[in-house]
């Protein structure tokens, strides 16, 4: 048995195990998966332009403000906050620190050498987790009612595949949200009695709601992450000529 100290990292050297299972595939995948998101996402958001066509809009430049005088990107006035959300959501902290730190880099395999101080100094804004989840609520607002426009043409009402992606990508992201540990916490976490609590009965439904989502929180959160990528790439390319959005009606 390997002994630890308190503040101290594990003795047992670097990458150690008894696995035999393939442990490292998971964090090399999450590694590229995020690395691929950040670089597409950075781009995207430095280019101030082919973010819309027709009633669609980029999820990236959503809500669209452009402050007369400003002279970068739209994008870069919204996106720190989904961003914020993300970056300190418990499950990709999991994720980052375990790709890109090894702090541990799989279960039963230990860790890089590091002293544990607890999230202070370097990593304090996780603490900000539950702040960001009040913006993300909003963002599903501003989704939701840019999925509801994307059905409008002209005036009329009508389903292109641009109206689907959209539509997809707020219930992706709204199912990411509305599984959100603080948001669990909010509703049910701090209840011991739900039937002496007031309004148990609805807060104890809300709970199982939230609940439901939590339980695949991890699925949520890579679905979403793809799909509002691929959602900014599908008005791109459309914006550009590049592809032909498809009429269904």
């Amino acid at each position: 048995m390997s002994e630890t100290t308190p503040g101290s990292s594990v003795s047992r050297p670097f990458l150690e195990t008894r696995r035999e299972d393939n442990w490292w595939v998971g964090p090399m995948a999450t590694a590229m998966g995020l690395l691929a998101f950040t670089v597409y996402t950075t781009w995207a958001a430095l280019q101030g332009e082919h973010y819309s066509w027709g009633p669609y809009l980029s999820p990236f430049y959503s809500p669209l403000i452009k402050p007369e005088g400003w002279p970068l990107s739209p994008a870069i006035l919204i996106l720190w906050a989904p961003g914020g959300f993300r970056l300190t959501c418990y499950y990709y902290r999991k994720s980052y620190y375990r790709a890109f730190m090894a702090m541990p880099p799989a279960c039963a395999v230990a860790a890089a050498p590091h002293k544990y101080r607890g999230e202070r100094a370097l990593f304090i804004f996780q603490n900000l987790h539950r702040f960001f989840f009040y913006l993300a609520m909003l963002f599903v607002v501003i989704l939701t009612y840019d999925a509801i426009i994307a059905f409008n043409f002209d005036g009329s009402f009508g389903i292109g595949v641009g109206s689907i992606v959209l539509t997809l990508n707020a219930v992706f992201i709204a199912a990411f949200t509305f599984g959100c540990n603080s948001f669990r916490h909010l509703v049910g976490g701090n209840v011991d009695c739900y039937s002496c609590a007031s309004m148990g009965k609805q807060r104890h439904l809300l709970w199982r709601v939230v609940t439901f989502f939590n339980k695949k929180h991890m699925e949520w959160a890579w679905i979403s992450l793809f799909w509002v990528g691929f959602s900014d790439a599908y008005v791109r390319l459309v914006s550009m000529g590049i592809i032909t959005d498809m009429r269904i009606l």
